[in-house]
């Protein structure tokens, strides 16, 4: 396992003109690597321990573990309290097995987010050799850069690919990139776009002979099947590929770095950074990318700190050992009908599993800056991505039993399954507390009750109820906290988000919109897992980017139901009791509001007003990266017919 690449010999002397691709390909001479498809029955992990393990790795893991059902129990502790005086009925045994999981759930993150902020305080966690605060490295092997692409505008693509090239060209290393543009565009008008504006990038950037452009005839697989289809054809030319996405950028000095590290540390097999969120321009895009600069580290330096060598793979912004991905990577087709059954959808998880079984080391360097993607500008599409992510976890469930896995490979998919299944969960939790009261009829439907849930289950304690919910509260909410105190002790970054009035300013705002968002999510994500077990397939589309505030009568398709949902539910609790209308509150707002605050948060001018208040500023604001400025021309996007 010295990662070097083993090219087929049937490696060709001119570019390929292949039946596999469409239009008018620009293509170097093929380099064949097999790269034969994984058997899930069969196989075993090749190495347990990892060379590049951090020392400790078991006492970390020991207490997230262990910092999980410490702080799970004492909240069990409590609630048995609130509902044993009277013994427990059938309702209040479900409520138990749910508050149970659903408390796990979050005191898991909050367990991580302890540990990532300790590191990230403490400014540890460097790993690989890969210290951004050394001179650059230079490097000794070639490294191909796959932009994949489906039915993208072609402009915005390729400015983004534009930005990459220059910025590598910078660090005087060049040399040692290609740069491929693996398309699956179905609509003919794009794809003779993608050309057009292929051919003026490298007149341009002067890229003719570096930088090259394909387009499946048939996109089979999706983009596991595009990216495989480059790894079987030229894969034997390039020890390394570093994936991006359709909206990636990444600065020349991370990708020499990351380049460096996999050269430095042969039995590595993957690299994944923290991509940074930006561009938002709407105020829904950008709380996402603040939130997303200040707790998103928080998580993400626990995640990698806990994870050691077995760390996930997102799908993007990472680079990837060739002959190691096509050794263990190539995926099989599951067994059954959709959405089950057929290709696997998200298939990085099960990309990296499979490296990891085989004995390559994968590694998250969250501290690595320099690595950017853009968010989606409304929570409707955001909404949208989700679903197919729904299919693509759900999906892992016959994939996690696979032969041969690392524990923490299964557990990466776990979690992935678990996340879409709380949404369902909170919902019957929510449901199962209103029906505790009015089966044990601890209700007087002719009186007022006092403001505390703990009046309508009968014996209950009302302090232990209180402490509860500050309990929970607090497990929620503590990575926000944390973040900003994060933030606080870094002088640099909290200038840069606007000082720490408006940082805290933005915090809040962002918790509140949060907040009101919150049912909305749980009610598609709990119809999306719906939808998955009844058998309904995602299907596949081009991710919306651009700016635009959504029509009112797209808005009233799919968010009227919830609605009037929400206005029912808070008329039927306010007939029960004003009480228990109040501590229903936030989730009947929520739906309530669901038009306007989906409708308010879409908007760009909202996103930009608050920009000039310096609500929701990031550092990179007021410092962007070279990397991101292209000319107009080149950024200008290109118009078509998206139906």
């Amino acid at each position: 396992m010295d990662g070097t690449v083993t090219p087929s010999p049937t490696t060709t002397a001119m570019p390929p003109v292949s039946a596999l691709d469409a239009g008018t390909p620009t293509l170097p001479p093929e380099a064949p690597l097999a790269m034969p498809e994984q058997n899930l029955r069969e196989g075993s992990l090749q190495v347990r321990h990892q060379r590049t393990s951090p020392p400790g790795i078991g006492v970390r893991r020991f207490y997230l573990i262990g910092g999980t059902f410490a702080t799970t129990a004492i909240a069990v502790w409590v609630m048995l309290s609130v509902l044993w005086p009277d013994g427990i009925s059938v309702l209040e045994g479900c409520l138990l097995g749910l508050f149970v999981l659903l408390f796990a759930w979050i005191a898991m993150s909050f367990a991580s987010a302890v540990a990532g902020f300790v590191t990230v305080v403490a400014r540890a966690g460097r790993k690989l050799g890969i210290d951004p605060e050394q001179p650059l490295p230079t490097l000794r092997s070639r490294t191909a850069l796959l932009m994949p692409t489906y039915n993208e505008d072609p402009r915005r693509l390729l400015a983004g690919l534009q930005a990459i090239y220059e910025s590598v060209a910078e660090t005087g290393q060049l040399e040692h990139f290609d740069f491929f543009v693996l398309s699956d565009t179905t609509r003919e008008h794009i794809g003779r776009a993608e050309e057009l504006v292929y051919n003026e990038l490298c007149d341009r950037v002067d890229g003719h002979g570096r930088i090259f452009y394909r387009r499946r005839a048939d996109n089979a697989a999706r983009k596991a099947g595009n990216v495989a289809d480059w790894v079987r054809r030229f894969g034997g030319s390039y020890p390394q590929m570093l994936i991006l996405d359709a909206d990636s950028v990444m600065t020349g000095d991370t990708i020499v770095r990351l380049v460096a590290g996999m050269e430095n540390n042969p039995d590595v097999g993957l690299i994944q950074t923290l991509p940074a969120v930006v561009n938002g321009q709407t105020l829904f895009a950008r709380m996402q990318q603040f939130g997303g600069r200040v707790y998103g580290p928080i998580i993400a330096f626990g995640v990698a700190l806990l994870h050691g060598a077995e760390s996930n793979y997102w799908g993007h912004n990472a680079i990837i050992r060739t002959q190691a991905f096509a050794d263990h990577a190539g995926l099989p087709s599951l067994r059954g009908r959709k959405p089950f059954g057929g290709h696997v959808l998200s298939h990085d998880f099960v990309e990296a599993a499979l490296m990891r079984r085989g004995g390559w080391a994968m590694h998250m360097v969250p501290y690595l800056q320099g690595s950017y993607e853009e968010g989606p500008p409304t929570l409707t599409d955001l909404l949208i991505r989700d679903r197919r992510w729904c299919q693509g976890n759900l999906q892992h469930a016959k994939v996690v039993s696979a032969k041969g896995l690392h524990w923490i490979s299964r557990m990466h998919m776990l979690i992935g399954i678990g996340h879409y299944f709380t949404a369902p969960m909170w919902g019957l939790l929510m449901l199962i507390g209103i029906g505790i009261p009015l089966a044990g009829g601890g209700i007087d439907l002719a009186g007022d009750l006092p403001f505390s849930p703990a009046r309508y289950w009968h014996g209950s304690s009302q302090g232990n109820a209180i402490w509860i919910f500050i309990c929970t509260m607090f497990v929620l909410l503590a990575p926000k906290l944390l973040g900003y105190i994060a933030l606080l002790l870094n002088p640099r970054e909290l200038r840069a988000c606007g000082g720490a009035f408006r940082a805290a300013v933005s915090i809040l705002l962002e918790t509140v919109l949060a907040a009101l968002m919150a049912p909305v999510v749980m009610y598609l994500q709990s119809r999306g897992v719906f939808e998955v077990l009844a058998g309904k397939d995602s299907g596949w589309d081009a991710q919306v980017r651009d700016d635009g505030k959504l029509s009112w009568p797209a808005l009233f398709r799919s968010y009227g139901g919830l609605t009037v949902f929400g206005l029912f539910m808070g008329a039927v609790a306010y007939a029960v009791s004003p009480a228990l209308a109040a501590w229903m509150g936030p989730v009947i707002v929520g739906m309530a509001l669901s038009i306007p605050v989906v409708a308010l948060t879409s908007l760009r001018r909202t996103g930009m007003a608050l920009r000039r208040a310096g609500i929701f500023c990031i550092p990179k604001n007021s410092t962007r990266p070279r990397c991101w400025c292209v000319p107009p021309s080149c950024a200008a996007p290109l118009r078509w017919n998206r139906r």
